[in-house]
């Protein structure tokens, strides 16, 4: 059973970066092109900025919620 569960986890962890790899190329595009780049349907730059402001409105809660994020990245990439 630890092996099935150990397989889900690598599996999941490299869909979470394939999405992190596909948000870092979304930005770049829209960077580079503007907001009408042709095989993005949504505002990826905004989107992002709007969940920052969101997150800096709610102050401490939004810090403690970027740590934890954070947290949880590094203890991905540690393991």
């Amino acid at each position: 059973m630890p092996d099935v569960l150990d397989t889900v986890k690598k599996w999941v962890g490299q869909l979470i970066e394939v999405g992190l790899l596909l948000v870092a190329v979304a930005i770049v595009a829209q960077i580079l092109f503007g907001r009408d780049v042709a095989f993005l349907p949504g505002d990826v730059v905004g989107n992002i900025i709007r969940l920052v402001d969101s997150l800096g409105d709610n102050g401490l809660v939004g810090i403690i919620a970027v740590g934890v994020v954070i947290w949880l990245f590094w203890r991905r990439r540690l393991s």
